[in-house]
């Protein structure tokens, strides 16, 4: 009886240093990580927020052609529409280049196409190319 639970202990024994062995083989290799308790050091690559820059520059090249090329009879709810996309996108390569600006808080009419000016130029200097 206690011959097989030697030859039990060893057979575990190997079985376990050769599991073990694959599993540094693979931490060491990169196909395999440490538990999430021991990676608590190591940190972990910040996602960024948002549309990356470039796609949001596109957005605002396209929206700003659609804007330039609404024919003067069309229904003033598509102007709207129109600028308020771009108004959007306006403000969300401000909040990704950090220019400040008042754009959401001013009322329409002539103040926030005023303001809508201003960032465009302060975008522009950021180095963003803004569609007139």
């Amino acid at each position: 009886m206690t011959s097989l639970l030697h030859f039990g202990a060893i057979v575990g024994g190997v079985v376990g240093s050769v599991a073990l062995a694959g599993y540094v083989a693979r931490l060491v290799f990169g196909s395999a990580q440490l538990p999430r308790l021991l990676r608590r050091g190591q940190e972990q690559p910040a996602v960024p927020a948002g549309r990356p820059l470039e796609q949001v520059a596109a957005d605002l090249r396209r929206l700003g052609a659609q804007l330039a090329r609404v024919p003067a009879g069309a229904p003033m709810a598509r102007r709207r529409g129109l600028q308020a996309a771009y108004d959007d996108v306006l403000t969300e390569a401000a909040r990704l280049l950090e220019v400040p600006h008042a754009l959401e808080r001013v009322p329409p009419g002539r103040p926030r196409d005023v303001e809508r000016l201003r960032l465009q130029a302060a975008l522009a200097d950021a180095g963003l190319a803004v569609p007139d």
